[in-house]
């Protein structure tokens, strides 16, 4: 039997040192909410493969209609020969999407290719070149994706120089240095002093921030942004790769706001841990690119369509919207019962909608200053006592969890057990 010592040199000699890892745990099997590694160890999973496993892992929805795909065929490219389930997902996605009339859907495999495919449709659309994003945003690993991420290291670091006209505004997080006005009004300088907004092909924002630390776009910054956009005839774009499908307790994040973006950009949890990603937008603008100009050999493959279509089933039959309502609420409970607890590490309170839940940790109780070591050790501590747990944020000491929405009361409430422990001075 493999050990996770043994894979991991083996993992360590075969396998480049740019892909890293958050545990040196090798997954064996799965269910739902567990994991167990090639040594039989049990894990309480609050990772779901970074928001991928919102249906949980191995859903039976989700394998009955991958195995019944498998019986027909694997693959074709839909360039080649199309298929009727990518056309039902996109219409089924078009129906949902919170969109200002009638919508599009084009598919591809990751969310890096859905933010860079977005910014070519947005392209095509208004003839324009740039793009304006947000400090602490992450957009994918591809070239222009880590154009788009608003962090350095490790995203950028080292990989040579990114690609002209993408344009980088502090995000205002709440308690930060930067309000909404004055994000805002740096759009207006850029417009000034780097890039005429006739220029400007799109502004691309995550609604929740995921990599950057789970913090919300305020109201007043979205509306903001939709109003430089319509005076400028500038495209907005929502990545919703990790937000998407309930983690927020809506199908898409975008529907906490009374404007509504041009483009959504989606992947993760849209088909159940199978790789699948795609741009759902306006009609007028998805149709801009030339035929030939959008697409992948892989893109929307059949047997990820398969599982979007059970697992946009799941979220009817399950409720899982309600849900994630739920689960969110559960959370930030003990999260904050745990911050006013004097014998465990000083963190924040918890925040962020639905169940996409996140704190820091700090070095002093009550204080601002984040503490990336301690929240190393915490995530350590996670994993050594059968929770799979996540660190992100631009200062590296913001904890997420990202349960799956169909996990128990007990296992919820049994991994964040683990997490007190975790956090024990």
């Amino acid at each position: 039997m493999s050990t996770n010592a043994d894979l991991l040199a083996r993992r360590d000699a075969a396998v480049v040192r740019g892909i890293g890892h958050a545990t040196p745990i090798f997954a064996d099997r799965a269910q739902n909410s567990e994991v167990w590694d090639v040594e039989g160890r049990r894990y309480i999973d609050f990772a779901g493969g970074i928001a991928v496993l919102n249906t949980g892992h191995r859903h039976p929805r989700v394998l009955a209609a991958v195995r019944a795909q498998l019986d027909r065929f694997t693959h074709t490219c839909f360039q080649v020969l199309p298929y009727e389930s990518y056309v039902e997902l996109a219409e089924r996605l078009n129906a949902l999407a919170p969109l200002a009339g009638p919508a599009k859907t084009a598919f591809f495999s990751t969310g890096a290719e859905a933010t860079e495919n977005a910014v070519k449709i947005a392209r095509a659309a208004t003839g324009r070149a740039g793009i304006i994003a947000f400090t602490g945003g992450f957009h994918g690993r591809t070239i222009v994706a880590s154009a788009m991420t608003g962090k350095v290291v490790p995203y950028k670091k080292g990989l040579g120089p990114t690609i002209p006209d993408v344009w980088h505004v502090p995000f205002p997080v709440e308690g930060g240095e930067v309000s909404v006005a004055e994000a805002l009004r740096y759009i207006h300088f850029i417009f000034k002093a780097d890039i005429d907004p006739s220029r400007v092909a799109a502004i691309i924002v995550e609604p929740v921030q995921g990599e950057g630390g789970f913090h919300q776009v305020p109201q007043e910054l979205m509306r903001g942004l939709r109003a430089i956009c319509d005076t400028h005839g500038i495209v907005l774009i929502a990545d919703e790769v990790q937000t998407g499908f309930g983690r927020t307790g809506k199908m898409f994040a975008m529907e906490h706001y009374d404007v509504a973006p041009d483009l959504i950009c989606v992947a993760k949890s849209l088909a159940g841990g199978f790789p699948l990603s795609g741009v759902i937008g306006r009609a007028a603008i998805m149709d801009a690119a030339e035929p030939g100009g959008l697409g992948g050999t892989y893109a929307g493959n059949p047997l990820a369509c398969a599982a979007a279509l059970a697992v946009l089933d799941i979220f009817a039959e399950e409720k899982l919207l309600e849900r994630a309502v739920a689960i969110g609420a559960r959370v930030k409970a003990a999260v904050d019962r745990m911050a006013g607890a004097n014998h465990l590490l000083p963190i924040s309170p918890a925040r962020g909608p639905g169940a996409m839940v996140a704190f820091d940790v700090l070095k002093q109780r009550g204080g601002g200053e984040p503490d990336a070591e301690a929240t190393r050790r915490v995530t350590r501590r996670a994993y050594e006592n059968g929770l799979i747990l996540l660190s992100c944020g631009t200062n590296a000491n913001t904890i997420r969890i990202l349960c799956p929405l169909t996990i128990s009361d007990d296992l919820l409430d049994e991994g964040l057990g683990i997490l007190e422990g975790a956090l024990a001075a």
